[in-house]
């Protein structure tokens, strides 16, 4: 890397760090239809950020939802081309009353900046922009060619980007996708993320009788949805911490004993989640680790549940509907659309009498889990040595990222996740931030890894 690199990163820092600011003052909330104007107009930003810094062919492209911002430079004949994704739109910021100082209020703290995107994941987009100007302007050439695609609907479930990607296959065609949108292990701990776990989201109704009822003149002789939507859930683990969902593990590819070696070579603290989150213990599935329970095994989750009176005092009322909001985070090789059917299939086997009940998909996504011996990856674990000084990780991540299987599947390009969140960063919570420190080293981390991806 040459040293005008690194010594133009360092002596704009501040700037970039202002710069950054504008971009986070911008609300784009892709959930809340109040926030379209902003939405569009951060991904009218980007475009904008990524023609000054020198990429060029610079357009916000139509979907049938927001925008997808494109740009590319081309010019390293004879050298790989890499294709780096994130996105623009940011999660909703409530409860307001929450957050320290305003979330589209940019603020230092000590070494962290506070916004809501800071790293989920306009920070980390940014990060890449900075990284393509610090070489252009100190070589005026990068050593790989790169497309740039961000979209603006991640936090919906990225609707239109698959059709979008299909249709425009040869436009992004590349060697390797880069992606930074997920966390290190901790601090100064850098992490390469190799698997992540998809997501089936649904929701479950379940209806009785067609009014509310007094629960003195009809309890115990008319169903309650509510005690039956308890019932129903209550039988979907088992006392190991099982799902008992019938064929729910047929399809899971269990953590490898190699990989239990790799992820036991990790810190980990029992007490980290204890004392970080004000809970006594952790708890799930019988036979595994904290980091594997995380990382890498299915769960089920009740995310959210309601029916009947909610108000203060009593109110004796059976109430005619229940409902809950099921998440179940997948582990590859498992389908959301197969594991949906398994819930259907479920809720109808073990309907307690007197109910009726209807299951809704929401949205989903397939787990992840990409080659650890790629071109790609091997480049960013050098990238992140030399900008950190120390030797980076192997991890899995809980979440989900959809478009990785997607961009695997349609583009035949490996994918490399190279994130620099931390575990206290508050992604979709009050006070998200992200630290200074690491969207410095994460330049430094993009700009390498374009130098040593082209001796690929």
């Amino acid at each position: 890397m040459s040293q005008n690199t690194l010594d133009y990163i360092d002596e704009h820092l501040d700037r970039f760090i202002e710069e950054l600011k504008e971009f986070l003052r911008i609300p784009s909330i892709s959930a809340q239809p109040e926030h379209t104007p902003d939405t569009r107009r951060a991904a009218e930003y980007v475009a904008a950020e990524a023609s000054r810094i020198g990429l060029e062919n610079a357009a916000v492209m139509e979907t049938d939802g927001y925008p997808v911002v494109y740009a590319d430079w081309l010019h390293a004949e004879g050298k790989p081309t890499v294709l780096i994704y994130g996105h623009y739109d940011v999660q909703p910021a409530e409860p307001l009353e929450l957050w320290t100082s305003p979330a589209f209020q940019p603020e230092i703290r000590g070494e962290d900046i506070y916004a809501r995107g800071s790293i989920d994941d306009k920070g980390q987009v940014h990060l890449h922009l900075k990284a393509i100007e610090a070489m252009l302007q100190t070589q005026g050439t990068l050593p790989v060619n790169v497309k740039l695609i961000i979209e603006g609907e991640e936090e919906v479930g990225s609707p239109n980007l698959v059709p979008f990607v299909v249709a425009n296959r040869q436009l992004l065609r590349c060697d390797a996708v880069m992606i930074s949108d997920t966390t290190m292990y901790d601090y100064d701990m850098p992490s390469i993320t190799y698997g992540l776990r998809g997501l089936a989201y649904l929701e479950l109704h379940v209806t009785g009788s067609d009014r509310d009822l007094h629960s003195g003149m009809f309890g115990g002789a008319i169903a309650n949805p509510i005690n039956a939507i308890a019932a129903l859930i209550a039988k979907m683990k088992d006392e190991n911490g099982r799902i008992t969902l019938p064929g729910f593990y047929d399809d899971v590819i269990d953590v490898t004993p190699d990989e239990r070696a790799e992820l036991a070579r990790l810190p980990y603290d029992p007490q980290t989640y204890p004392n970080m989150l004000g809970i006594t213990t952790t708890t799930g599935e019988a036979g595994y680790t904290d980091l594997e329970r995380l990382w890498a095994r299915p769960t089920l989750d009740v995310c959210g549940i309601w029916g009947g009176y909610q108000g203060d005092g009593a109110k004796t009322v059976l109430p005619a509907k229940a409902g809950a909001k099921i998440s179940m985070r997948l582990v590859a090789n498992q389908s959301p659309l197969k594991v949906a059917d398994q819930l259907r299939e479920f809720v109808q086997a073990n309907l307690p009498e007197g109910v009726r009940a209807e299951v809704i998909d929401l949205h989903g996504g397939p787990p992840a889990l990409t080659p650890t011996d790629s071109a790609p990856v091997k480049a960013a674990l050098v990238a992140l040595e030399k900008a950190f000084g120390v030797k980076p990780f192997l991890i899995r991540s809980g979440g989900s990222i959809p478009i990785v299987a997607d961009f695997e599947r349609e583009l035949e390009a490996p994918v490399v996740m190279m994130g620099f969140g931390l575990p206290d960063q508050n992604a979709h919570a009050p006070d998200e931030k992200m630290n200074l420190k690491n969207y410095h080293r994460g330049i430094k981390s993009a700009a390498h890894f374009l130098e040593e991806f082209a001796q690929a």
